[in-house]
């Protein structure tokens, strides 16, 4: 599991009940498509994009990300895709504020992973996480999203700790 990495997943046995919850409510499993639950295999298709500013104080930095809105999503993100452009990205919304808990599993590009507070502020961001390793990255306090970047352009361009997010996605401009 590469991207979702919510505390409600943080055990085997809850990530298997909203597995069989998401399963139940979508109809997937009377519809036979049981199997897009299983360990993820290869890299999903391009997701919906959508811009994303953070506002720094050394200026504005202009992303296209796309959005993981489903729990499958989440799940995949960015998982076997060999590389992230500079100026992309991947943007999980939370339904709520909560513990945010991500890691780099079949994950093959180094990333940035940036936690946005409710103020849509940068309230922690992890550097350089290592491809492939299985060590949990934490939000460390409640988050509403997580970004992903390409691993090492936030310190590039001066991105950090209480720099703004703007994005639709979060209910603000971009």
């Amino acid at each position: 599991m590469s991207h979702l990495r919510q505390s409600l997943f943080s055990s085997p046995f809850r990530r298997a009940a909203v597995l069989i919850g998401t399963l139940a409510l979508s109809g997937l499993a009377a519809s036979g498509q049981a199997a897009e639950t299983g360990e993820p295999t290869e890299a999903q298709p391009e997701l919906p994009r959508q811009p994303l500013t953070i506002v720094s104080a050394n200026g504005q930095h202009l992303f296209s990300v796309e959005l993981a809105k489903t729990p499958r999503q989440q799940q995949v993100g960015e998982m076997f895709r060999p590389t992230v452009p500079a100026d992309r990205g991947m943007l999980f919304v939370w339904p709520y504020p909560q513990q945010s808990d991500m890691w780099m599993e079949n994950t093959l590009a180094s990333l940035d992973i940036v936690f946005i507070g409710a103020d849509h502020r940068i309230q922690a961001i992890a550097e350089n996480a290592v491809p492939r390793s299985l060590a949990h990255i934490s939000s460390h306090g409640p988050v509403v999203a997580t970004l992903e970047l390409q691993g090492g352009v936030t310190a590039k361009e001066g991105i950090s700790v209480g720099d703004r997010i703007e994005a639709a996605a979060l209910g603000g401009k971009s």
